[in-house]
């Protein structure tokens, strides 16, 4: 019996960023504005890299 194991997600969209920090959409985009997470624009969509959340947590922890 074979497990797939989940593949790590590159980036994240505004709704899972948020849903992976339990953080609200306005703090996301405070952060976002403030320039502590980075987000990127690739055709229509906002995605956020997942080293941008990670450095995030860290500095807070």
């Amino acid at each position: 019996m074979q497990h797939d194991v989940p593949k790590p997600k590159l980036a994240y969209s505004i709704r899972e960023a948020c849903e992976a920090t339990s953080l609200s959409r306005t703090t996301v985009y405070a952060h976002i504005s403030s320039g502590r997470i980075k987000a990127i624009r690739v055709g229509g969509r906002t995605l956020i890299p997942s080293e941008s959340l990670i450095k995030l947590i860290n500095e807070e922890g």
